[in-house]
């Protein structure tokens, strides 16, 4: 049977989609290969290691270059987070180089393929990522509790968040709720400040993911005004909670929620953001409203983030490295003996 590696830069104590993505995709290959999860390679158990999966391009690149040097190529996929799409594989050598080395790389939303280097689209494959369904509860129509699900960090560009709440009047019935760990201590700051000017915004901090998803199932609204994304979590949570989103006009959330959803905002549009969250509070109890039509809209796209569309896509393409590995036969067994006997350093 195959051994699959799985390469996370985050680990469980990160409480974030990559890891996430790396655990859900450990349990879809248990019943099929070995697997197991590590923040770096080669360890102890290398040696036992047949196929590898690495997240991210940048963070995860020694450890894609180790595998190269052991493995020659042929058994390694390289999934692509936001920050490797929209800035690192356009600036960073070592990213660069995980292009290169790997055999698949996988985007994890449909617009993720086209900003690639045109020499390495061709071996580029689409893996949409899934979350359980939650029931769709009830919601009052006393206000409007809209909820955004991200840490602050200058990618998630809070800042959009706290400048929208100032623009809006604790009269008009929008309550905001923030959930996301204090990762940059500027940023940790300004929500305090937004909180002090805004009584109708609340930071909640780092919280458990169930209870954050039980958060997305109560809120009206989802708010994502990230500045670049590989496949959000947030919004596959939100669409499987039949909670509509509203969401900056980029790629990665472009690439999910499709060209023709209607609740896009422009990225750092503060304004743009407070009018859209003024439109669902004025059309919360009509029927035919604007957050009936996002609700129907996502809906639409939820099927594309199914559990067992996800689970046979990862299978698939450990399948497939197996077989590239297959192929290589001796050839390879030579190499990695010779690797673990006398390993190169990574490098620097």
């Amino acid at each position: 049977m195959a051994q699959a590696v799985i390469v996370t830069p985050a680990l469980a104590d990160a409480n974030n989609g990559n890891w996430r993505t790396a655990q859900r995709w450990a349990r879809f290959l248990a019943p099929v290969c070995r697997t197991r999860l590590v923040k770096t390679w080669p360890d102890a158990e290398a040696a036992k290691d047949t196929v590898m999966i690495a997240l991210h391009a940048r963070r995860s690149a020694a450890s894609i270059a180790a595998w190269s040097r052991c493995r020659g190529g042929g058994s390694l996929a390289v999934v692509l987070t936001g920050t490797d799409l929209y800035r690192d594989i356009h600036d960073d050598s070592s990213a660069q180089q995980s292009l290169a080395l790997a055999d698949t790389l996988v985007a994890l939303q449909e617009r993720g393929p086209a900003v690639l280097p045109p020499e390495c689209r061709a071996k580029c494959r689409i893996i949409f990522q899934s979350v359980s369904g939650r029931r769709c509860l009830p919601k009052t129509g006393r206000h409007l509790r809209a909820l955004m699900v991200g840490h602050l960090r200058e990618e998630k560009s809070p800042e959009t968040l706290f400048a929208a709440a100032r623009l809006l009047r604790p009269e008009e019935g929008i309550l905001i709720d923030h959930v996301g760990g204090a990762l940059d201590a500027e940023l940790a700051e300004a929500a305090r400040a937004a909180m002090a000017d805004c009584p109708h915004y609340r930071w909640l901090g780092s919280r458990p993911h169930e209870e954050t998803r039980r958060r997305i199932q109560r809120a009206h609204i989802l708010v994502h005004s990230s500045r670049m994304e590989g496949g959000a979590h947030a919004i596959l949570e939100a669409a499987a909670s039949g909670t509509p989103v509203l969401a900056t006009r980029i790629d990665g959330n472009v690439g999910l929620l499709g060209d023709d959803y209607g609740g896009y905002f422009e990225w750092g549009d503060a304004a743009g953001l407070a009018d859209l969250l003024r439109r669902c509070r004025a059309s919360q109890n009509a029927s035919a409203s604007f957050l009936q039509s996002l609700g129907a809209q996502i809906g639409k796209r939820t099927p594309l983030f199914s559990t067992l569309s996800e689970q046979s896509a990862v299978r698939q393409l450990v399948a497939d490295l197996g077989r590239a590995a297959a192929q290589k036969g001796v050839d390879c067994h030579e190499q990695e003996h010779r690797f673990f006997r006398d390993p190169v350093p990574p490098a620097g």
